[in-house]
């Protein structure tokens, strides 16, 4: 599975919601830990965050609903 940036869980550039997504995990708590990790390593985090905006592919759309053809045979269920 590749990493990618997050279509649906963004609130910059989806960098946290594409690495939440990967690792299973809420995007709250990632965006939590990342903060955190910045604060503590003297802002290298915005560094981080940056390059991985511009390396991080972005996830390709969700397909878009196609309904199943008619079937008047078929009843509804």
């Amino acid at each position: 599975m590749k990493v990618c940036r997050s279509q649906n869980n963004r609130m910059i550039a989806g960098v946290c919601g594409g690495l939440a997504e990967h690792l299973g995990w809420s995007p709250f708590r990632m965006r939590v830990i990342w903060v955190l990790a910045t604060i503590f390593t003297a802002f290298a985090g915005v560094i981080v965050y940056l390059a991985l905006w511009f390396l991080m592919p972005k996830a390709p759309p969700a397909p878009a609903f196609d309904p199943p053809p008619l079937q008047p045979w078929k009843k509804a269920t």
